[in-house]
């Protein structure tokens, strides 16, 4: 039997309570950045590079010209470049609520088509980022109507103080693995990590890289310990997996990079932002060649983006789920149960 139509009255009214949460947390996301002076862009999504991450796939396609020829095109992943442009132009605190795309990725948790709630601030640490955080889950706790967040039966209360881990610490606690003895700045030892894994009883190939790895092992084994009780802010990514932000100025192997967890579900990721353009082409191409390696493709670099980068000045910033962190406020079951309108196939 065919699943029930999302546009079905009996499963809209099952959802609306839900969707209805949804749009009083917009509404309050947007009345707490007027009141932090930020200002809500709109940035295009046909662009001529979709990001540049080994582990992210885009939907192309082709813009035909006047003159007839096609151009390829790519929906962005995140709408990242073309805010960096704006900073690089002379903003300063922007925020956007933008539509992504991206391929290869359907789930309880995930959608091919989200949107992403993205916002920048021009001279301040991203661990300020941090705290902006912390505060949008007290606001999606209030505008759901609940005292917790929950995702299959793991809750979190959103009104405590996060918990603060680095990516290493983590490492150490919940797969007894030393991942910074890995790595030496942006230079890793894939058999290094390849062997502490298969000691902590994680299945491993040879051929695996050392990002494939890491990769692993953090959903494998870090991950389903985050967020419990309290969120967590998983710190100081090594510089080798934080492909757009600064090193740390106090050990290059890490970088400022974070990300969030609730109920063991990630739901932001933060930087304080790279703005060498020599650094991040270098960084680019080297994402690309994994890419290749891996899945036989890459996509081109922005090079207007890249041009833009030497204006920028220095800022923190980052992106987060919207639609999952509504799921978690409305204890939903699945990211598409908060969505408007689903994408079609799920």
């Amino acid at each position: 039997m065919s699943p029930t139509p999302w546009w079905n009255p009996a499963r809209h009214a099952d959802r609306r309570p839900a969707l209805l949460a949804r749009a009083r947390l917009q509404a309050a996301l947007r009345g707490w950045f007027a009141g932090q002076d930020f200002l809500e862009v709109d940035p295009v999504a046909l662009q001529v590079s979709p990001g540049n991450e080994a582990h992210l796939h885009a939907f192309a396609t082709e813009a035909i010209g006047n003159d007839g020829l096609p151009v390829q095109m790519y929906l962005h992943t995140s709408p990242e470049f073309a805010m960096k442009k704006l900073l690089s132009a002379g903003e300063e605190r922007i925020f956007a609520f933008a539509h992504v795309w991206r391929n290869r990725e359907r789930g309880a948790l995930h959608s091919p088509e989200f949107t992403m709630l993205e916002w920048y601030r021009v001279g301040q640490d991203y661990t300020v980022l941090m705290e902006d955080c912390a505060a949008m889950l007290r606001l999606a706790a209030e505008a759901a109507g609940v005292t917790t967040l929950q995702h299959r039966g793991i809750t979190c209360d959103p009104f405590a103080a996060p918990e603060r881990l680095s990516v290493a610490e983590a490492f150490g606690r919940f797969a007894g693995i030393d991942l910074l003895a890995t790595c030496d700045g942006a230079e890793t030892d894939a058999a290094a990590l390849r062997a502490q894994a298969r000691a902590a009883g994680i299945e491993v190939r040879d051929d695996d890289t050392w990002s494939f790895l890491l990769s692993k092992i953090l959903v494998e084994k870090v991950e389903p310990h985050l967020g419990h009780g309290r969120a967590t802010i998983l710190d100081r990514y090594p510089t080798a997996e934080a492909a757009l932000a600064r090193r740390c100025a106090d050990d290059a192997r890490v970088a400022e990079r974070f990300e969030i967890y609730a109920c063991g579900v990630e739901l932001a990721n933060g930087f304080g932002e790279l703005t060498d353009p020599a650094e991040q082409r270098r960084r680019f191409e080297a994402e690309m060649d994994e890419k290749q390696g891996i899945y036989g493709e890459r996509y081109p670099l922005d090079e207007d983006f890249l041009a833009a980068l030497a204006f920028m000045p220095a800022a923190s910033g980052i992106a987060l789920g919207f639609d999952r962190l509504v799921m978690l406020a409305t204890h939903a079951p699945r990211i598409d149960y908060v969505i408007w309108t689903p994408v079609a196939g799920g």
